[in-house]
């Protein structure tokens, strides 16, 4: 009876409260009902106390329906995604491809349709990959990614241990880290005409032409600054190790819950890098002059800009829920992808 109780760790607050208003018959039921929220129970998932857009997370519902999305046109992770089908199927477990992975062995469905059915989808391939599932899935469905090549920041599971590592999971035996997204919109002439998410950032680019864009920004509708630059990026703590870094942006832990604000090549240079409050709202609009402006969204969706386009970005309602290996942490994915510590 307790383990149905427990379905999650807000589950275990809500019981708590419960408690506390005398529906509980004492004390030491609540202490029991936290303590049980914060062990592993066998067949559901490591629990751990959980925040509402980040941090170590919670899973408590049994996988029956597996997802996998495969980087196309890569032998290896083809191979890989047809053992895995085999073994999942061997325990009863029913498999969904992704359509666009032109493989056959299980039924097909878009990202979407996965997003919505599966239990767990599993990535073969790369960052950019789980990239274009992650903006789809939503805290509900858990991502393992399982990269193909180098250790990637997101994908940080590789080939040799995936087979392992799937075999916890579907166990039970695993932790999340859930990751914090953004939300943003596009306005044109006073009305949206587009929303997107986002797990890394949204980027304001000066397009096809090697000049620089001009355009506004304020915050939480107070006025920041107005930017001559080749473009600015919006970025979530797990985008921090993208776009962002690349332009001089800090590294930020994926627990710790911000946005970041960082020019590209600014025209003045005391225009530097931002940390924001994950609360914040940000407005950029560009200049009525400017016609070639392009966002993008996690360098996948492209949307091209006007003069008068306003993009605003905020926290997303919900974040990503990534499986983590417990053969390292994040600070061993940093110091092999940034080759800290090489001789």
């Amino acid at each position: 009876m307790l383990r149905g109780r427990i379905r999650s760790a807000s589950g275990a607050r809500a019981d708590a409260a419960a408690a506390r208003g005398g529906r509980a018959k004492s004390s030491g039921w609540r202490a029991i009902v936290l303590r049980l929220a914060q062990r592993p129970l066998p067949g559901t998932g490591v629990a751990g106390m959980v925040g509402e857009h980040g941090g170590r997370g919670v899973v408590m519902a049994r996988i029956r329906t597996v997802g996998l999305v495969v980087k196309r046109d890569r032998p290896r992770a083809a191979r890989l995604a047809r053992r895995m089908i085999t073994w999942l199927r061997r325990r009863g477990l029913r498999v969904l491809l992704d359509v666009e992975a032109g493989l056959g062995g299980a039924p097909t469905r878009s990202k979407d349709e996965l997003a919505r059915e599966c239990d767990l989808v599993v990535v073969l391939g790369g960052d950019g990959t789980l990239l274009a599932i992650a903006r789809r899935a939503g805290s509900r469905v858990p991502i393992l990614g399982v990269h193909l090549g180098e250790l990637g920041f997101l994908t940080e599971v590789v080939e040799r241990e995936a087979m392992p590592m799937l075999g916890r999971v579907i166990a039970g035996h695993y932790e999340l880290d859930r990751r914090m997204t953004i939300a943003a919109r596009l306005e044109r002439d006073g009305r949206v005409v587009q929303r997107f998410r986002a797990l890394n950032d949204v980027v304001i680019t000066n397009g096809a032409r090697a000049r620089i864009v001009q355009f506004s920004v304020s915050v939480d509708g107070l006025p920041l600054t107005t930017y001559r630059a080749d473009g600015i990026i919006v970025a979530t703590p797990t985008g921090s190790t993208a776009y962002s870094l690349s332009v001089g942006g800090p590294i930020v832990e994926p627990s710790v819950q911000v946005l970041l604000l960082s020019p590209i090549s600014p025209h003045t240079v005391s225009n530097r890098p931002m940390v924001l409050p994950p609360r914040a709202v940000v407005r950029i609009v560009v200049a009525a002059h400017e016609q070639d402006a392009l966002l993008t969204i996690d360098g996948q969706e492209a949307m091209p800009l006007g003069g008068g386009d306003a993009v605003e970005v905020r926290q997303g309602r919900a974040p990503v829920s990534l499986v983590r290996s417990r053969d390292r942490t994040y600070y061993d994915v940093l110091r092999s992808k940034l080759g800290w510590g090489a001789r």
